[in-house]
């Protein structure tokens, strides 16, 4: 009940625990889906269900019912247009990065965009080459198709010239990555993407882009550097370039040069005076234009020795099935190229999504890019994502649906038919600085180092394992050493979770770490643990170490030594060397008494302590006869805060099981709180209770067992001034009595 004007409420209510609270409070029964009852819901279909699946099968169907066309299909053109230009020159420009020849670069540009028009739940990303998968695929193709020296033996590869065999082996790793892709969004499996954290991401497109850097350098500096691939792959490269550096041509610099100063000068300008520019401007196509003219007229390829984009044919190349023999060469490539391109892809649209207002759906974006690499690749074009550049062109000039993609396909398509000859001139170097202009914002992300280092250290061991791992190790290889730096501190965070020991803050039923605040109650016998994980197999020694450490003495010790004791005592009692009266027990021996070393059957000294042949209860902390010595324990009582325990396996059953025997054993109390209600099942389920752990010490909150310790145990309080004990707004009460 809240009181009018007041910042305070009043409960009042019955003291509960967890048995008494199912008593008073009858549960709705619900009846839980076994495997079987999914799979036939899984397998069941009606028509409103094949509705909902050709819709979400074909999302273009749901936003093309709502398409606006007086108000978005302007700015879908405009759009349209600024994002086919960029994607010509990009196409040309990454395809470099896959070792193929440049306008196959124009293919990855249009039939992935056509496939994904139909099938993809984002409205604004931009598909087509993205430098890091590019990159990946030409670390393949220079392993199977090496610049010197003969090609793998693969079977398809006889009669085919260098360039053909680089097309097929690029072709058929992406047809393979898309078959995946497909299966992946089929089995609905597109949680994957949630195992590679923004962290991760990171730093594995940072070291990407450092890889992509060094790749451009052989066109910026005019040189001839043959592809390296695998480990250690960008070490051997840069010692080549340094090698051949006195062999730089002084064109090509200068040209990369101005391209590159000129073009990041005008991108700087589009980002500060984005809101007052209608279109971006579209420097990097303005200066491909200028390079090739000037290429032209002066004609570079021929006075200086620049190396240029050559002939483009006119027109698309039919249809090529993939090489088998290739998928079984490529298969572990393949895979990290999947995950990768569907990663990015999803982060990008995910973006928008909530820029913008409406969902996408992991699965379908998984079927929309498998189907759209498996057509793609079966024309010759390579893996297919989305480039963080070219997507932003899409979305800030106005682009409102698919439509602007689709009319950048067609832009690309227009040029592969009929003016791709115009392109000829341009020298690699314009392609290779404007890649490496395009790096900026992959390379920024160093500055999240000292971010990450203050605020989240285990994060940013995870970005720089990552970047130092793909950097080093090649892309595929970085990227399985970053999942597994990641998995590993998720575990390792699991593993040690920071415990502590609660007390009540006064006045309020509110509880929190004793080290964190001055104001704090903590009734004399009473402690209060809390671990904020999930218990399993891996920290479950961690936790009962912790719990040791935080009541301050080791039960199973404690119990032995009492068990020790009473051994010694019942066999002084039968020799006669001490004696029962009225006020204890009397030593009679005159001579020293020795401790008995006899452990034989140390099993006995770990069951309960029993009293049934001794005259007297013992009360072990008070003084023992004999001169006999052990630990007192001042602890009565012990609460457990469950709260943030999220699941128990069946190791972490045990051991808990075996800590609560102990302490219950050694005469504490133990109360375990806010524990989750499928916990609970579960220990009722696998038999966890027994004639010393009992349900009744579950509580239904921490300070429903504080005031019931503080109800049996009376005596916690009383040596407390009326300040500082526990003031409490629950009132406890009998029911009988309302």
């Amino acid at each position: 009940m809240m009181r009018p004007g007041a910042k305070q409420y009043v409960v009042a209510r019955p003291l509960y625990s967890e048995d008494t609270f199912a008593e008073k409070h009858e549960k709705v029964y619900r009846h839980r889906k076994t495997m079987l009852n999914h799979i036939q819901q899984y397998f069941t279909c009606d028509a409103k269900r094949a509705k909902n699946t050709a819709l979400s099968l074909l999302p273009v169907i749901g936003w093309m019912k709502i398409y606006r066309i007086k108000e978005w299909l302007v700015s879908d053109i405009v759009s349209g247009v600024s994002t086919g230009l960029v994607a010509v020159l990009q196409g040309l420009a990454y395809c470099l990065l896959a070792s193929l020849p440049p306008w196959y670069g124009l293919f990855s540009a249009f039939f992935p965009v056509v496939i994904y028009f139909f099938l993809g739940t984002s409205r604004h990303i931009s598909v087509g080459p993205f430098p890091v998968l590019c990159l990946m695929i030409g670390s393949v193709v220079t392993r199977l198709v090496p610049d010197e020296g003969p090609p793998a033996n693969i079977t398809g590869f006889e009669g085919l010239t260098r360039d053909e065999q680089r097309v097929l082996v690029a072709s058929s790793v992406t047809f393979l990555a898309g078959i995946m892709q497909l299966a992946m969004g089929v089995l609905q499996v597109g949680f994957v993407v949630m195992y590679l954290s923004d962290t991760l991401v990171s730093g594995f497109t940072t070291a990407a882009a450092v890889h992509i850097l060094v790749s451009q350098l052989k066109f910026v500096l005019g040189l001839t550097v043959p592809g390296i691939s695998g480990p250690l792959s960008i070490i051997y490269t840069l010692e080549i370039i340094f090698g051949k550096i006195t062999s730089t041509n002084v064109c090509d610099v200068v040209i990369s040069l101005v391209i590159m100063v000129v073009v990041f000068i005008v991108k700087e300008l589009n980002d500060r005076f984005k809101s007052k520019l209608p279109v971006p401007i579209p420097i990097e196509v303005i200066m491909t234009v200028i390079a090739c003219g000037v290429s032209y007229a002066f004609d570079f390829k021929t006075r200086y020795g620049i190396d240029v984009v050559g002939h483009i044919p006119k027109g698309y190349e039919p249809p090529m099935a993939p090489n088998l023999h290739i998928f079984q060469e490529t298969a572990v490539e393949a895979f990290p190229m999947a995950i990768v391109g569907f990663a990015v892809a999803f982060s990008v649209a995910k973006v928008y999504s909530v820029k913008h207002d409406y969902t996408i759906d992991g699965n379908q974006e998984l079927i929309a890019f498998g189907v759209s690499n498996i057509f793609g690749a079966s024309f010759k074009s390579f893996a297919a994502s989305t480039a963080l550049s070219r997507s932003a062109v899409q979305e800030s000039t106005g682009g409102k649906t698919q439509v602007a993609g689709l009319l950048s396909a067609i832009i690309v398509m227009i040029v592969t038919l009929a003016i791709g000859f115009l392109l000829e001139p341009l020298p690699k170097s314009v392609l290779g600085a404007v890649v490496i202009v395009n790096l900026k914002g992959m390379l920024m992300q160093f500055r999240e180092i000292p971010y990450l280092w203050r605020r989240d250290k285990p994060d940013c061991i995870v970005w720089l394992g990552t970047c130092i791992a793909a950097i080093l190790l090649g892309l595929d290889l970085g990227l399985a050493a970053g999942l597994g730096v990641e998995l590993l501190s998720v575990v390792l965070r699991a593993q040690f979770p920071r415990c502590s020991v609660l007390a009540n803050i006064k006045g309020t039923d509110i509880y929190k770490d004793r080290k964190d605040y001055i104001d704090i109650y903590e009734p004399e016998g009473v402690k209060i643990f809390r671990i904020p994980s999930p218990i399993f197999f891996a920290n479950i020694e961690f936790f009962r170490s912790k719990l040791v450490e935080a009541v301050g003495f080791n039960p199973l010790r404690i119990l032995r030594k009492r068990n020790k004791a009473l051994r010694m005592i019942r066999k002084l009692l039968k020799k006669g060397d001490l004696q029962w009266t009225s006020k204890g027990f009397l030593n009679t021996s005159s001579g020293p008494i020795k401790e008995s070393e006899d452990e034989s059957n140390i099993e006995d000294l770990d069951q309960p302590t029993d009293f049934k042949d001794l005259p007297a209860r013992i009360d072990w902390n008070a003084d023992l006869p004999a001169n006999i010595i052990i630990p007192r324990v001042d602890l009565h009582s012990l609460i457990l805060d469950f709260a943030a325990v999220s699941f128990l396996d069946i190791s972490a059953l045990k051991g808990l099981k075996t800590s609560l025997k102990e302490l219950i054993r050694v005469e504490v109390e133990v109360y375990i709180v806010a524990c989750d209600p499928y916990i609970l099942e579960k220990l009722h389920a696998c038999c966890f209770f027994d004639d010393e752990v009992q349900p009744s010490m579950f509580f239904l909150t921490l300070h429903d067992a504080m005031l019931h310790i503080l109800e049996k145990h009376p005596e916690s309080t009383e040596k407390k001034s009326d300040s500082e004990k526990i003031i409490t707004t629950v009132t406890v009460h009998h029911l009988e009595a309302v």
